[in-house]
């Protein structure tokens, strides 16, 4: 019977492989039948942030499977395009549902979350043990580089702002056309990015973004899964944005802290875990890789397209975001390029990257709605 059972969870389409995360999983019907039932609201807050986060990783598997099946540069760009799916999918629910400033303030806490937190914990997890590891300098420069150009492009619209306006104020037509126009931009930094990275120099990045075993499920069963978990994040996602504001309540939260520490976290929890793992088999490049080209990945391509569809859905957004966002993301990005410049890393300076995340993350909590 126990063998029949596990040969049945063996082939049981969500399973992602990692423990942590496949515990999570019935957190993943109960919210679907507590929203169904229109039952104790926080309760499907809660369990639809805890099936986001295996789901993301069905998400992740299903790309890569999906990935190894196709020619390096076509697996290369879908893991590109796909690689921050679940913020993208959040996010649109949460512009329909007219959450705008949640938005803003998850793709600003994705970016920081990712730079600081799953790269502090993977630096961490990663030295401990080990005098130090070491990866690519030209990589690292090339992502930190992108950062950057991100940075300049998240800053420009509220200095904006605060030049012509003398504070940043509400919605005004100058500001959103300002966005689209800097949206374009990214999305076509992205796109040249991608041609660097997949055509022009594939060399300097094929050992940390091609699989290096053959996919465990087939192509068939990899688009089952994709297209699977796809629905489920779709639907979980409705009912947190549903709830929202009865788990701000309850918590005490404004939407800025629920967007920048709350739903990017849910977001990239599946990464955390993908990129700590990679770093404690001594493959910190890839761990960086995950880090860091997942923020790069949401400031050029996610919130471009975030911006774009806002204005199909009436529900324009513009890419002015606050000082303390502004602040978090530069710091941010100055603190990554430091511990990157000599192409090494360590324990301490994971820990130092998590210390400024959670000096941030309490600045944010106190932030007054």
């Amino acid at each position: 019977m126990s063998r029949e059972l596990t040969t049945l969870w063996r082939r049981f389409p969500l399973r992602t492989g990692q423990v942590w995360l496949d515990l999570l999983l019935p957190a993943v019907p109960l919210a679907l039948v507590l929203g169904w039932l229109h039952r104790g609201p926080l309760a499907v807050f809660l369990f639809s942030a805890a099936g986001l986060i295996p789901l993301a990783g069905v998400l992740g598997v299903s790309t890569e499977a999906m990935a190894a099946w196709t020619n390096p540069s076509v697996g290369g760009l879908l893991n590109a395009t796909m690689g921050n799916a679940t913020e993208l999918i959040v996010g649109l629910v949460a512009l329909q549902s007219g959450h705008i400033e949640v938005v803003k303030a998850s793709l600003s806490g994705s970016i920081i979350g990712n730079l600081l937190l799953v790269l502090g914990l993977s630096l961490l997890a990663g030295g401990l043990g080990r005098e130090k590891q070491e990866f690519s300098r030209t990589v690292a420069s090339t992502n930190c580089t992108m950062l950057f150009i991100a940075a300049v492009a998240l800053i420009m619209p509220a200095v904006f702002d605060l030049a012509v306006f003398g504070h940043l104020g509400e919605q005004r037509p100058i500001l959103e056309n300002l966005s689209l126009w800097t949206a374009g931009i990214l999305m076509l930094t992205y796109l040249v990015g991608l041609l660097f990275t997949l055509k022009t120099h594939r060399a300097l990045f094929t050992p940390a973004r091609e699989p290096e075993q053959a996919p465990e499920m087939s192509r068939n069963q990899a688009m089952l899964r994709l297209g699977l978990a796809t629905v489920l994040i779709a639907i979980l996602s409705e009912l947190l944005m549903r709830e929202l504001h009865v788990a701000q309540q309850a918590f005490g939260f404004t939407d800025f802290f629920m967007g920048v520490i709350v739903v990017a976290l849910v977001g990239n929890a599946a990464e955390h875990s993908t990129a700590i793992t990679v770093a404690r088999h001594d493959q910190v490049e890839l761990a960086m890789t995950i880090g860091v080209g997942s923020s790069t990945q949401i400031a050029l391509f996610v919130a471009p397209v975030l911006v774009f569809v806002s204005v199909l859905m009436g529900h324009p957004m513009s890419l002015v975001f606050n000082a303390f966002e502004i602040a978090a993301i530069v710091l941010s990005v100055l603190a990554v390029q430091m511990i990157s410049n000599d192409g090494e890393s360590n324990w301490l300076e994971g820990a130092q990257l998590l210390a400024i995340y959670l000096l941030l993350a309490v600045a944010f909590y106190f932030v007054p709605a």
